[in-house]
């Protein structure tokens, strides 16, 4: 009955019954103690799936969903204790089983990625040279299939390789999750032996710079690393992602992560 109610009014952003189900089944637990959960938990991820999707501000949800505090409720407590990053990672390898692959990769790429932020977010931000924007940087890696293992954001102003460190010091510390992976592909902008030397001789993987072309200009598919490009281009599809609303970088990694949990969802079923 909760999931018909919850069907009433058809977004183009919401889940089929069956994406939910899927995902229901990973959702945190409701506490044992204190107050029964009485909101319908349906209605709350299709209204994050709203906000993510159309870019809009929470106080414009449509009024078929829960009041915004309580869907931004919902979203802030898992983005704090990690569910959405945990939600992500099972579906993760639920589709690489779907595609024939093991659960767990053995070559990742990384890439970085530059955003404008809106006027009013200050705190970690910066501005690329580069790229002659004032925003913050994503750094991502994902498998050969383009499903995200792991995105950190920081200020634009950070250099590809410290970026880079900060997230491969993250993921060395959860390599359970990753147990066979040996490789990874960079483009040219991590180029350094001091960095190349700390990645093998701290995290114990293998490096793959791949250069671009000589002369080249512009924008340029390179072999093995394009992966990472249509990752970027997948998001993009989100409008909340297209410049970073967030006032907390974690937040705007919860909504890359929630991204990727929809696109994974709309595979599986």
């Amino acid at each position: 009955t909760a999931i018909k109610e919850a069907m009433t009014q058809a977004y183009t952003t919401e889940l089929t019954v069956e994406q939910y189900d899927l995902l229901d089944s990973l959702l945190p637990h409701e506490a044992k103690s204190g107050r029964p959960r009485t909101v319908n938990m349906m209605l709350v991820i299709q209204g994050i799936l709203y906000i993510l999707v159309s870019g809009c501000a929470w106080r414009l949800m449509p009024k078929e969903y829960p009041p915004s505090s309580t869907v931004y409720y919902y979203f802030s407590k898992w983005r704090n204790d990690g569910s959405w990053k945990q939600i992500q990672d099972r579906l993760g390898e639920w589709v690489r089983v779907a595609e024939d692959r093991d659960p767990s990769p053995s070559v990742a790429s990384i890439d970085s990625q530059t955003v404008p932020t809106a006027v009013m977010v200050s705190d970690t931000v910066g501005y690329d040279a580069g790229k002659k924007t004032k925003g913050r940087k994503r750094f991502t890696m994902v498998d050969t299939l383009g499903l995200l293992l792991m995105v950190k954001v920081v200020a634009a102003d950070i250099q590809e390789r410290d970026g880079a460190k900060q997230l491969l010091t993250q993921m060395n510390q959860e390599r359970h999750r990753v147990p066979r992976l040996v490789r990874i592909w960079f483009d040219g902008g991590f180029s350094g032996s001091d960095f190349l030397h700390w990645v093998m001789d701290i995290c114990h993987w293998v490096v793959d710079i791949v250069l671009r072309p000589n002369g080249s200009k512009g924008f340029v598919l390179l072999p093995k690393r394009w992966t990472v490009e249509r990752t970027y281009g997948w998001l993009h599809w989100c409008r909340r992602l297209n410049v970073d609303y967030e006032r907390l970088p974690a937040s705007s990694e919860a909504f890359i992560y929630i991204a990727m949990i929809r696109l994974m969802l709309r595979r599986l079923a």
